[in-house]
């Protein structure tokens, strides 16, 4: 137990500090290169007044948990002479997640330095999405890594389905995860903090006596709580900084990796509910409205509006007390899903 806490430690710690450290002067070269975040005119109206605070702050984290694993692989190696496998493989779940990482950069890039307000095009970001989920299971499957089984919540029995199957199955979870983490990232903090309680989570299960011990889930975990904290000093209401697709696409790659590797894909729905509540309230919305227009001739909403985070705003929410409940939703669930 020791062990576990002293590496769980130090990941938290390390992505903790280089994060806060990191964020003052890189929100001040932000500022400086007018890396300001275009808020859309189909938000909510009192969003505009965010208009022109830095994005990219993913980078701020990604850095901080970056530097944590490296940090610890390279103790390790001073202390034992050895590689340590804790770190690599946790190291090739951040390079994946890294990928995805890149992906938003550009898609940041292109709206803030190009001035094109939408980004890649959903194609594009879809395309390669599937490239990094793709090559992630490559990888496991080439290290013998890759296990078909897939975790039934709270019954303790896994089932499992053919290699042929589970390839797209294990794509379709990274994907979907991905772009709901991205859909979850509108208001301040709230990304952040749900993601910080899930992390806590996979890291909390991996590292527990009465699961499968996983080290390196729980050495990610830990590291990547570490560094949304650190990233959530700038990141709170009122945000001076946010982390744009940058962060939220490695965020949506690191969760969903992370349980994968567990083979616990079910549990994300329980663990990353407010993701996926996001996601549906979006799809919801959309074919009601599609539905209702071509039936009645126009459109008619389930939801004032969408994300769902967006309809409890419209409702004179607080952007605090809805990140708050967000939050407090993912730790009960989680708790639920730890426990039982």
């Amino acid at each position: 137990m020791q062990n576990k806490l002293v590496t769980m430690g130090f990941g938290f710690i390390i992505a903790f500090a280089v994060t806060a450290i990191l964020g003052p002067a890189f929100i001040r070269w932000l500022h400086k290169l007018k890396y300001g975040q275009e808020i859309r005119e189909e938000g909510p109206k009192w969003h505009q007044k965010k208009s022109g605070t830095p994005t990219m702050g993913g980078i701020m984290f990604i850095v901080g948990i970056g530097t944590a694993l490296i940090a610890w692989l390279i103790v390790r190696f001073i202390v034992t002479g050895t590689i340590e496998e804790t770190a690599l493989y946790a190291l090739i779940i951040y390079f994946i997640s890294l990928g995805f990482g890149v992906v938003g950069f550009i898609d940041d890039y292109i709206k803030v330095v190009k001035k094109r307000n939408l980004g890649l095009t959903p194609l594009q970001k879809f395309v390669m999405q599937l490239v990094f989920a793709g090559v992630y299971v490559i990888i496991m499957y080439r290290m013998e890594a890759l296990s078909t089984a897939i975790k039934i919540p709270f019954t303790g029995y896994s089932f499992f389905i053919p290699i042929w199957l589970y390839i797209p199955f294990v794509m379709f979870v990274v994907v979907g995860t991905v772009n709901a983490v991205n859909l979850t990232d509108g208001l301040d903090g709230l990304a952040a903090s749900v993601t910080v309680v899930v992390s806590v989570f996979f890291a909390a299960v991996a590292a527990s006596a009465f699961g499968d011990i996983r080290m390196d889930i729980a050495l990610f975990g830990a590291t990547a709580a570490g560094g949304l904290l650190g990233f959530l000093l700038y990141n709170k209401y009122p945000a001076k900084v946010f982390m744009g697709d940058t962060g939220s696409l490695f965020l949506g790659a690191a969760v969903s990796l992370m349980a994968v590797a567990m083979n616990m894909h079910l549990y994300l729905i329980i663990a990353g509910f407010v993701y996926f509540a996001e996601t549906l309230s979006v799809i919801m919305q959309t074919t009601y409205f599609k539905y209702t227009k071509k039936k009645y001739g126009e459109g008619r909403r389930i939801f004032k509006m969408t994300p769902i985070h967006h309809h409890f705003e419209m409702m004179k929410w607080k952007e605090t007390k809805i990140v708050a409940v967000f939050t407090l939703v993912t730790l009960v669930l989680c708790i639920v899903a730890f426990f039982i």
